[in-house]
């Protein structure tokens, strides 16, 4: 079964292309990325497993436009893996907020689709690009099937002590308001992975996932399920991110809003777009950049460092306070599988829970591998997460019953 993944940003789509023989047997036959959409310098980078990658820049005015270069490159003479447009089965979207309307996967329909705008106030950012993305496949592949699987699925299994807010209860009926979550097709991917490398059983298991890139979340998964999250009403709640605060006292907000004379949306773009990394660094949203500038001596650039350390830590103390006890630490996504130095600082100050860090695994890791000793009381792995591969699933599995 040939599966098109796609996940839209509001100015890009990312794709994979995997062949589904069955959810355990599958290979990838192509990806890429459509980046710059509605700029006039866009590109195309797309890569056929095996081959080179290919490049090309071009005026891309919309999602319609991007998700046709998309299909035409999986098609084309040269660069493409299927001989039509007839090759591909389904479809299956990313989306990161659904609400409380989704515990799981869902064959795409004017329902869902509703649903998906309704939640489009809490994830701003998203969910409308998402929307692009259904729509654009509805009019280059109308007969194709569509699938939709959300980030909020996995947190589902909260209990209301985790995802209420102590606000006035009718806002909580009238306008949903409530934690939700984010990564969760991550956090539950990383989940199942980890326990079976380090031989636990999911069933009977405590787990801590971090979720550690330009957006971070942490996750306390406890026999299989999510009980608790970092993120909450919108991926701007937790910890600090490229670009987004996290936790703030909420008073901060509007006396920063009287003093500046800004609206909210004015402060809600300072937030989301204008806080992190580089709201504190003043330079770059990217931990490449400010690794970089850190080991140069910028004062800036290593208290954005040292505040993602303390912000992992305390979140990690927390869930094992929760879940009374953890066996396994998960560290994955952009900076969680390609900081070493940043998995072990962080595990240096969790000694209180017996943890002992295999510095040359640690330092070496790739894929998915245990970084703590064998005598270490609580066990530490990195795994790097496949989103694309559980959306594939989630396809497979609906778009066949």
């Amino acid at each position: 079964m040939i599966i098109l993944v796609i996940n839209c940003g509001s100015s890009s789509i990312k794709y994979q292309l995997l062949d589904m023989k069955s959810e355990e047997s599958y290979s990838l036959l192509a990806k890429g990325l459509v980046e710059k959409i509605g700029l006039p310098d866009g590109v195309l980078n797309h890569t056929v497993t095996g081959r080179d990658k290919v490049s090309k820049v071009m005026a891309i005015p919309d999602h319609t436009v991007g998700m046709k270069l998309v299909l035409d490159a999986l098609v084309d003479p040269e660069l493409g893996v299927i001989k039509s447009f007839n090759d591909i089965d389904a479809v299956g979207h990313r989306i990161v907020q659904g609400a409380d309307f989704f515990s799981g996967s869902a064959i795409v329909n004017e329902d869902v689709i509703k649903k998906i705008e309704f939640c489009c106030d809490f994830a701003p950012l998203h969910n409308p690009a998402h929307l692009l993305g259904i729509h654009a496949i509805s009019n280059v592949l109308p007969s194709v099937p569509q699938v939709v699987t959300f980030d909020t699925a996995f947190h589902q299994t909260m209990a209301p002590d985790a995802y209420m807010y102590a606000l006035p209860y009718e806002y909580y009926e009238n306008y949903r308001v409530r934690r939700y979550g984010a990564h969760g097709t991550s956090h539950e991917y990383v989940s199942q992975r980890g326990a079976k490398l380090a031989g636990l059983d999911l069933g009977n298991s405590k787990i801590i996932t971090c979720h550690i890139g330009n957006g971070s979340s942490i996750t306390a998964v406890k026999n299989g399920k999510s009980v608790d999250t970092s993120m909450g009403f919108t991926p701007l709640e937790g910890m600090i991110m490229g670009t987004r605060c996290g936790n703030v006292d909420p008073n901060v907000v509007t006396y920063i809003m009287k003093k500046e004379n800004l609206t909210p949306d004015q402060m809600t773009t300072v937030m989301n777009k204008k806080s992190g990394f580089l709201g504190l660094s003043g330079v770059s949203s990217d931990a490449r950049d400010l690794e970089a500038l850190a080991d140069k001596g910028d004062e800036k650039a290593k208290l954005v460092f040292a505040k993602l350390e303390l912000d992992i830590v305390k979140l990690i103390g927390s869930y094992v306070a929760e879940m009374d006890g953890v066996d396994l630490i998960i560290f994955t996504a952009g900076i969680g599988e390609n900081n070493a130095w940043l998995r072990e600082d962080v595990l240096k100050r969790l000694t209180y829970l017996g943890i002992k860090v295999d510095s040359a695994a640690n330092a070496s890791a790739k894929g998915e591998v245990i970084i703590s000793t064998p005598d270490s009381k609580v066990k530490v792995a990195m795994i790097s997460t496949n989103e694309e591969l559980v959306i594939a699933r989630d396809t497979m599995r609906l778009t066949k019953k």
